[in-house]
């Protein structure tokens, strides 16, 4: 809604408040024709006449009546939302327990984190590197106030949030024979040695439920969780790995390719159902939405 707008909503409010356009033009302390020039512009705004106009008296048409109701109601929402923005922007302490998985908190989080830092100096973050099954249990434990989830099935004990998707890849050797082919299939996958994430972790999960509905056995030759030890791995032929594509951007001897049919993880901050959000973890899922879409 324009700015013009709302002010002369608050205009027309006034005037069906005080009963009288000099009245309401001295306790808004603008001058009277300009008063009554911005119910005009209203009323041609709405196509609707919202004011009967006497010598001495003024009163709401039916329509004003109406008007006024939902006047108050916009108004109201505008105020609130004006509060909460000035308590967000005042925020000057708090703590937030966030979880999410490793490949996350180093290669998708970092910018969220430091420019949320940088927002708001004095809220302490706590970050919390785990599986999904973990950390789901930690929400619901109370011990996390948000995480970064598998929303795919979801959990009835969690409410989720500012969803996302992403592509589980393959992660080859840029000389690997599979690296010259734009997908592989679970089958050829299976055939190769693999480097894995441990059990837990929805890249590992994701990949071993696709092997199970081929009916094929994964040839698993190391389990880690630290990426860079995976990325090496991998470099050294120890065995192929799955991944999200953006651990391996700036490696120019690695590469990925995507599963076909594809492997997809529906991601979403997930709280606790029923629970009080702080005011700080509100603050951060906000800054979040609007990071992702600038």
């Amino acid at each position: 809604m324009h700015l013009n707008s709302i002010k002369r909503l608050e205009y027309f409010s006034d005037i069906a408040i005080s009963g009288s356009f000099s009245k309401s033009a001295q306790r808004l302390g603008i001058a009277q024709p300009a008063l009554s020039i911005a119910i005009k512009k209203l009323e041609e705004e709405t196509g609707l006449k919202l004011i009967n106009r006497g010598n001495r008296t003024m009163t709401l048409t039916s329509d004003g009546k109406v008007m006024l109701k939902h006047a108050h109601q916009i108004l109201a929402d505008l105020a609130d939302a004006g509060r909460e923005l000035t308590e967000l922007r005042g925020l000057a302490r708090g703590e937030i327990n966030i979880g999410a998985s490793a490949m996350l908190s180093t290669y998708f989080l970092p910018s969220v984190l430091i420019g949320f830092k940088q927002a708001y100096p004095g809220v302490r973050i706590r970050l919390v590197e785990a599986g999904t099954h973990t950390l789901e249990q930690m929400i619901v434990d109370g011990e996390l106030d948000i995480a970064l989830l598998q929303s795919v099935p979801p959990n009835d004990d969690i409410r989720y949030a500012a969803k996302l998707s992403e592509q589980v890849v393959a992660c080859l050797p840029i000389d690997h024979e599979l690296a010259q082919q734009s997908s592989i299939s679970i089958e050829q996958y299976s055939q190769q040695p693999s480097v894995m994430f441990r059990q837990g972790y929805y890249l590992r999960d994701a990949v071993e439920q696709r092997a199970h509905q081929a009916k094929v056995s994964l040839n698993i030759q190391f389990e880690t969780n630290l990426i860079d030890l995976l990325k090496q791995l991998v470099r050294s032929d120890v065995g192929i790995a799955t991944c999200l594509a953006m651990i391996v951007e700036n490696e120019s001897d690695l590469c990925v390719r995507p599963f076909e049919p594809a492997i997809r993880l529906e991601l979403a901050w997930g709280w606790k159902k029923n629970h009080y959000l702080s005011k700080a973890a509100q603050a951060f899922l906000t800054f979040y939405e609007n990071h992702v879409q600038n």
